[in-house]
């Protein structure tokens, strides 16, 4: 069941519901009725960001929530703070009876709706749990929001969903699913037709597993600038004969975070109607291991006619992404953008939490800089760092796909993927975790969107859209 707000309708019936920061607990509960004030008093509600309580009338039945919602200060901390009443509160219908400021409301109200997300396809009925219901808060754009929730809980479901469910052939299947839903077209290139079409790259590294590679291409709208998105859809990442150790492959499901987040990104452009055409590129591969798995030491060549030498197997990602984008820039898109799960420098850079973007646009990166903190949705721009280009020039090869040095290593690969992508006027690469590793308010562990809501408000303003 996809996040929605309460019909306002029932406003009357529902519970008010105050946010309290810290210093206005005693003098906001002097003003209220002999039993609540007891109430708060005895339960020594201070204000605390994020701490809940149900206030009881006259007849013992509930009559007000209050959130503490700390400093303005603590709030800058952090994001998406009444998602703790959402997940404390009992089930019912709230209001926003006071203490939300207008500059935070759209942020805190979809932070409500994404606390109701919860993966539980493979648990029993009894697991199941009714969410509290919350009327949109004034001033918010409530469809809109409801539309990024949407699409939030879509990537959350498909990088969530396991590996031996979600292969290339379902990942293929919920792409047409999108797909019907928005009135789009969708063609699919399919094991060794990827070479008679000439996708080496994308039949090289898929081609050990049992369920084939596949380049899935989807079309949506008429008229506008073309928008080309291209995400990384490895299922799965053994890592190849560079095989990964146990503890690395176990998070590998999350290896088409890349893929799962374009998809949401294009849910949110279909839905809101934006003025585009709209292009969604997906290499869908399992990496695996077979007598027939690409080695290290093998020298491939692209799609864009550039050679690869093959240094590890578990660079994989910009090999799948190499031929997709130089099919997507083929196309001539005023915009290409790609998200991909690609390199662990980008976390020792920026931590779980930040997805850095690579670009050469400056209208674009200042967009992004803009858009991001208002829609809770934090990204960084880093350096196509041309000094670097040496790095991925192995010599015996046009390109070396895992450059040695250990140095530099998300930029190198951005490199690598610019390489392809130089055809498309404006480009922008995302290295995102698409992983939530501890859970945090509006956000369980497990899949995550990184980068989709600060993308959709920075074309939006990019390409003038009102």
């Amino acid at each position: 069941m996809m996040p929605r707000f309460a019909d306002p309708a029932t406003a009357d019936e529902a519970l008010p519901l105050f946010l309290l920061e810290e210093g206005a607990v005693t003098e906001w509960a002097a003003q209220q009725a002999d039993v609540a004030r007891r109430w708060i008093t005895a339960s020594g509600f201070d204000g605390t960001l994020g701490r809940c309580l149900a206030v009881p009338g006259t007849d013992g039945a509930p009559a007000m929530a209050l959130m503490g919602f700390g400093t303005r200060k603590q709030r800058a901390r952090g994001r998406f703070h009444l998602a703790a009443a959402a997940a404390a509160l009992p089930a019912g219908t709230y209001r926003i009876a006071g203490g939300l400021p207008a500059d935070e409301a759209e942020q805190e109200a979809l932070g409500w709706l994404l606390a109701s997300y919860t993966f539980d396809t493979y648990r029993g009925a009894e697991a199941k749990r009714s969410s509290p219901l919350l009327i949109a808060p004034q001033g918010v754009d409530a469809p809109r929001l409801e539309v990024l929730a949407e699409a939030e809980c879509m990537i959350r479901d498909l990088i969530n969903t396991p590996a031996n469910d979600m292969g290339p052939d379902a990942l293929e299947a919920a792409c047409l699913d999108l797909a019907h839903t928005h009135g789009a077209s969708l063609s699919v290139v399919r094991g060794e037709d990827l070479i008679e079409q000439n996708y080496p790259l994308i039949h090289a590294v898929g081609r050990a597993s049992s369920r084939a590679p596949r380049l899935i291409d989807m079309h949506w709208g008429e008229e506008g600038p073309l928008l080309t998105l291209v995400g990384k859809g490895v299922c799965f990442d053994t890592g190849g004969l560079n095989l990964k150790p146990g503890t690395s492959m176990g998070s590998m499901k999350k290896d088409m975070g890349g893929a799962a987040n374009v998809l949401g990104l294009a849910h949110m452009i279909m839905a809101l109607g934006l003025p585009l055409r709209l292009r969604v590129l997906i290499p869908a591969v399992e990496n695996c291991v077979s007598a027939n798995s690409f080695r290290p030491g093998d020298i491939l060549t692209s799609r864009a006619g550039l050679t690869v030498e093959i240094n590890n197997t578990d660079a994989e990602g910009r090999l799948v992404l190499a031929d997709a984008l130089t099919c997507g820039a083929e196309g001539a898109p005023d915009l290409m953008i790609s998200m991909a799960t690609l390199t662990g420098a980008a976390r020792v850079a920026m931590g779980p939490d930040i997805a850095p973007v690579f670009t050469d646009d400056d209208a674009l990166a200042g967009a992004l800089a803009h858009i991001a903190p208002q829609v809770a949705d934090p990204v960084w721009r880093m350096p196509f760092w041309d000094p670097y280009e040496a790095d991925i020039e192995p010599g015996i090869a046009d390109l070396d796909n895992a450059p040695n040095g250990g140095m530099g290593g998300a930029i190198t690969a951005a490199l690598f993927l610019r390489r392809f992508a130089r055809a498309a006027p404006r480009y922008a690469h995302f290295d995102i975790y698409a992983w939530q590793a501890k859970a945090a308010p509006a956000r369980p562990k497990g899949g995550l969107g990184q980068g989709p809501r600060a993308l959709l408000g920075a074309i939006e303003r990019v390409f003038d859209i009102a």
